[in-house]
């Protein structure tokens, strides 16, 4: 039997957390939005406000219902928080969505744990790390998953849902059926693998593509030009860093290889130092307006 799902807090109120929240509060759910400060959290209520205006235009909708007035129910009804006592009370669901950093998840989740509800379901949106390197740490192993949405969720609205050995099948269940309630397309995994289907095809694809930049070999323009044209691809793998935000590749290479570290290096001295963060700061490897 699975759990009932009302109230929904998420953790991060970057790109790709303001989506998921969003998503969620479109289509009928309670969400809180927590953040560490008042500064962030002014700063997201500027991105929900530009992604109620995206929303309205481009999210699909049941037969009837009106996108416009639904974005604009959806912004409003969103509550804001820097305490995470307060933003995790009555949750149902909380999905966090921070830095791709281990040891700041798992004290994030060690602090949640002591201020959520005991029925409260965690998930992480992690891209990379798996659920089973948290897992301990959320003191709730049974009720813990992850959770792991594409960009422009409302858009590209996967839902790839994978538990550790120690999840609780009904809660698996409750995940799948909450991806489905806020118009995703739930993909279960069988088994734990870092980056889910969409990553262990996509991060290959992009670090080739920075290699090819950052040793000089072609211009990232270039490199989106050719796989646009030989391939038909509505979008290059440089405008897909864009979009992503240059800090979450970043953060997740500064990890990795050896090749990883050297291209994220590269990343941070000519894009992030630069203040060229991505189409969310209006600039990466692109430029784009600012409203």
């Amino acid at each position: 039997m699975t759990q009932t799902i009302h109230n929904v807090t998420v953790l991060g109120s970057g790109v790709l957390g303001s989506q998921i929240a969003f998503q969620a509060a479109f289509h009928g759910f309670a969400v809180t939005v927590y953040d560490i400060n008042d500064d962030i959290l002014a700063d997201a209520r500027k991105r929900f406000g530009a992604l109620a205006e995206v929303y309205a235009t481009q999210a699909p909708t049941p037969e009837g219902v009106d996108g416009k007035a639904a974005a604009h129910q959806a912004l409003a009804g969103l509550r804001y928080s820097s305490d995470l006592a307060d933003a995790a009370k009555d949750a149902d669901l909380v999905i966090e969505a921070i830095p791709e950093i281990l040891d700041l998840k798992r004290k994030v989740f060690g602090n949640l744990n002591d201020v959520a509800p005991s029925s409260t379901i965690f998930a992480t949106n992690s891209s990379p790390l798996l659920p089973s390197d948290i897992a301990d740490a959320t003191g709730r192993p049974d009720r813990f998953l992850a959770l792991h949405f594409a960009n422009e969720v409302w858009l590209h609205n996967t839902a790839e849902i994978m538990g550790t050995a120690q999840t609780d099948p009904e809660v698996f269940d409750t995940i799948v059926d909450f991806a489905t309630k806020i118009g995703a397309v739930p993909i279960p995994m069988h088994k734990e693998k870092a980056g889910y289907v969409l990553n262990s095809l996509l991060v290959p694809f992009l670090t080739a593509a920075l290699e090819l930049a950052a040793d000089g070999y072609a211009e990232p323009h270039d490199v989106d030009k050719v796989w646009s044209i030989a391939t038909g691809a509505p979008l290059g793998p440089f405008r897909i860093f864009d979009i992503v935000g240059l800090h979450t590749p970043y953060n997740i290479m500064a990890n990795g290889t050896d090749l990883e570290r050297r291209l994220a290096q590269w990343l941070k001295d000519n894009y992030i130092d630069q203040g060229k963060l991505g189409r969310a700061s209006g600039e990466g490897f692109y430029t784009y307006p600012q409203n």
